[in-house]
């Protein structure tokens, strides 16, 4: 499969403080809009002048390259924040980082606790003081967490047990793990709003949402399949590691977190058959760009691939297999901003976020949406 030009770069492009911009506090959307689907939309070119428009997200099916292929992610989130204390009364907080599939593959394997199920797996454990090594913290729904190892930036190796369902366990006592930057709780609407509607049950993992697809509706996607445009689906369960921020000045020198994915056969195909008719393929967000670039990178081409993928985009990198992206707006200086700047060029995509601040766009996850196209 043809590798699709790289945008120029300079060497500005490879300094982290170039990839700043301004934005007012009140523009970070708190809440979902009150109708999903009635996101605006920002609309630019991939090459040339940025040609910026605005729309509303519905209007997407007008604004599309005709026969265009969708390829989305269809990973669910998971409640993975789980909220207990330890035996001082101290409270604690959990986040699970390892992916469902893999934590339930492990547990199978090891059949090792009576009566229960047992792994070890990656997590986030903050409390108010220290947690040591070796202690215990049992949470609701019959799940526990003993810490077995510090890492960096607050990760631990833990091994977690629980009984019965763990899906179910978590969805019965976790909380839907909101980026940091949304300033309250957690709500009974975020169980619905912070998630697709394709996401599938059998895909439960994600620590965040792919929030590009937060925009879609089940009438949208009908009136999407009228006009003639395809839709395929990847599976990248998204992991704490997308919000972790960017802390070399030289960009190139930043290691990328790694994340799971899974790339069907039919989805490969799906591919081929547009390359082949001169259809373009438009990744639904930059995890499902990061899902078909990785397992293009892992395989040489695109290739049906399940594994990990670490694949690091930023400018000067070349793109095997996505030709336009729809995608929300990033926080300054992250990685996820250093990929759209890859896309489409660092200048023009700070062009398009200043035009997007002035005339009000929302930001962020449950923000407004653009369209490179």
């Amino acid at each position: 499969m043809p590798k699709t030009p790289a945008v120029p770069v300079s060497d500005d492009d490879f300094l982290l403080r170039n990839y700043h911009y301004e934005l007012p506090p009140e523009q970070i959307a708190q809440f979902p809009p009150e109708v999903r689907g009635t996101s605006r939309l920002l609309t630019m070119s991939r090459y040339g002048q940025p040609d910026i428009e605005h729309h509303l997200f519905s209007e997407l099916p007008d604004l599309l390259p005709p026969g265009a292929l969708l390829v989305a992610n269809n990973s669910r989130v998971l409640q993975a924040r789980l909220l207990g204390s330890r035996a001082t009364g101290g409270k604690v907080e959990f986040l699970l980082l390892t992916p469902l599939p893999l934590v339930m593959a492990q547990a199978r394997a090891r059949r090792d606790v009576p009566d229960g199920w047992s792994a070890e797996v990656s997590g986030l454990v903050r409390s108010g003081g220290s947690i040591r090594e070796g202690e215990c913290v049992r949470f609701g729904a019959g799940i526990s967490v003993t810490v077995l190892e510090t890492g960096p930036f607050g990760q631990r190796r833990v091994r977690l047990d629980w009984q019965g369902d763990l899906q179910a366990a978590f969805a019965a006592t976790g909380h839907i793990p909101l980026p940091p930057y949304i300033k309250r709780p957690d709500g009974e609407e975020d169980a619905g709003r912070y998630q697709t509607v394709y996401a599938r049950a059998d895909k439960t993992g994600s620590v965040a949402a792919p929030t590009a697809g937060l925009h879609f509706t089940a009438e949208l996607r009908q009136r999407l399949a009228e006009k003639g445009f395809g839709w395929a689906e990847v599976t990248l369960y998204v992991g704490y590691g997308t919000f972790s921020p960017v802390r070399s000045e030289d960009i190139r020198r930043h290691q990328m977190h790694r994340e799971y994915i899974e790339v069907g056969e039919e989805t490969v195909r799906a591919i081929r058959e547009a390359r082949a008719a001169g259809r373009p393929v438009i990744a639904v967000g930059t995890t499902s760009t990061r899902a078909l670039e990785g397992a293009a990178e892992v395989c040489g081409s695109l290739q049906a691939y399940t594994g990990w993928t670490d694949i690091y985009l930023y400018p000067g990198r070349r793109f095997r297999v996505v030709d336009g992206l729809i995608t929300n707006f990033h926080l300054p200086e992250s990685s996820l901003l250093l990929l759209v700047s890859a896309f489409a060029g660092r200048e023009r995509i700070l062009e398009a976020y200043r035009e997007a601040v002035a005339a009000g766009y929302r930001f962020f996850s449950y923000g407004d949406a653009m369209l490179i196209r």
